[in-house]
């Protein structure tokens, strides 16, 4: 299958400046395509994971990438998609984000330092900082025109709207564009992918080439992605969603997936696995309960790939003993799943003497962390969202004791999403 292919059958696709033509030259052998990721966060994010995916389908179907960080436009700032001006980091921030990013990159892509070894990552400082003001002018900025660029969205809300707009953002075009005429140069690199926010600097690039180069490139981007309820993909009731266990725990990353919304789960499991098209039309050709399998499975495969087998292993052992969901969701795992002596839902210990008394229900619940107090919780089980090992319970004053305990422990749920065991110390 054509790599378009499969990426459109994926959903990864937005734009393309030149569907025909890319087509044809994808074609014609290996191209080197590039995508750029600024260090604005300590962490990467959902956007991040889709991008990488992105990449991940062009080097098995045996193309060439070279992955930037920009240290050096991150300097700048992006204000693609922004209304106000963004806080410029430090120089001591953007390297403490790129050491952050480079062991997630190799999660993903197979790093070298030749591409005729794998991907390579570069970071776009080391050219970027070197170029001369006025000799930037001279050769790159006389090819752009501000009566153009001010009609880009980005610009064009800004002025409409009376907002700040300052100098410094106003280049971030041409840098970036700047970063396509350099690596086509010193890579060979034909094909920009990215954001469909990043369109218009994207395009700008293959301008610059046509006019500085003379020769012929193009431009991907993927499509920002929202879920089923118009919210942007990757927030959750605690923020958003990194995909590194200091910023987002295991177990609060699978939780995510598994509490996706129902018409979610097949685009998600094609833009987020590596499934075959025809095994993920298999498992999610059902709805309501009947998708607790395919969304174990998406969660497995997201957590296996942004935090690893064994953490996702752990995570669906638990899913498995909360849903009594099939043992073999994830096939080549069953062995290693059902080993797993546990998983990492959130855990408090009781004394053995207040559980022989009997904990009010209330009280449980907000010893627990699953309400913020006896109010709460109180309400909580009124609305009839308070359970304990799977059972309903309204009463609050409801005395849970030693005789609720399941195989030596207690599981807590709150509403759909929130869980927390408790264990007897």
């Amino acid at each position: 299958m054509h790599v378009l292919d499969e990426l459109e059958a994926r959903g990864f696709i937005k734009q393309v400046s030149d569907a025909d033509g890319l087509r044809a030259h994808l074609a014609a052998g290996p191209v080197t395509l590039y995508l750029g990721i600024d260090p604005t966060a300590v962490s990467l994010h959902m956007g991040n994971f889709l991008q990488l995916m992105l990449l991940s389908h062009f080097v098995r179907a045996g193309h060439r990438v070279v992955l930037v960080t920009g240290g050096g436009t991150a300097m700048v700032g992006d204000p693609s998609g922004k209304s106000t001006v963004r806080t410029a980091p430090t120089l001591e921030d953007i390297e403490r984000n790129l050491a952050g990013h480079r062991p997630l990159f190799r999660r993903f892509l197979p790093l070298a330092e030749s591409l005729d070894d794998g991907v390579v990552l570069r970071n776009n400082a080391d050219w970027l900082l070197k170029l001369g003001y006025v000799e930037f002018l001279r050769d790159i900025g006389r090819h752009f025109s501000v009566n153009e660029m001010v009609t880009a969205e980005t610009y064009r809300r800004r002025l409409q709207n009376q907002e700040h707009l300052p100098f410094i953002e106003f280049n971030y075009r041409l840098m970036q564009a700047y970063d396509f005429l350099h690596l086509h140069r010193e890579y060979g690199v034909t094909l920009q992918v990215g954001g469909s926010d990043q369109w218009g600097n994207c395009v700008a690039g293959t301008e610059l080439i046509r006019k500085a180069a003379g020769a012929k490139t193009f431009v991907l981007t993927t499509p920002l992605i929202l879920t089923s309820s118009g919210k942007k993909m990757g927030k959750s009731e605690q923020g958003a969603v990194w995909i590194t266990s200091k910023h987002t725990s295991a177990w609060d990353f699978f939780q995510y997936w598994m509490n996706v919304e129902d018409d979610d789960v097949a685009r998600f499991m094609k833009l987020f696995t590596f499934m075959d098209l025809d095994e993920v039309a298999a498992l999610t050709a059902v709805d309501g309960a009947a998708l607790k399998p395919a969304k174990a499975r998406l969660a497995w495969e997201a957590t296996a790939m942004c935090h690893s087998p064994d953490a996702a292993d752990q995570q669906l052992a638990g899913a498995i003993r909360r849903f009594g969901l099939p043992a073999d969701i994830v096939p080549t795992r069953a062995a290693a799943v059902s080993s797993a002596e546990d998983d990492s839902t959130p855990t408090v210990t009781v004394e053995a003497s207040a559980l022989e008394a009997g904990i009010p229900l209330f009280r449980l619940f907000q010893d627990a962390g699953l309400a913020n107090s006896g109010g709460e919780a109180r309400r909580l089980a009124k609305q009839g969202g308070a359970y304990v090992n799977g059972a309903q319970i309204k009463d609050a004053n409801t005395a849970i004791g030693a005789d609720h305990l399941h195989d030596g422990s207690l599981l807590l749920r709150a509403g759909k999403k929130r869980y927390c065991r408790v264990v007897v110390g």
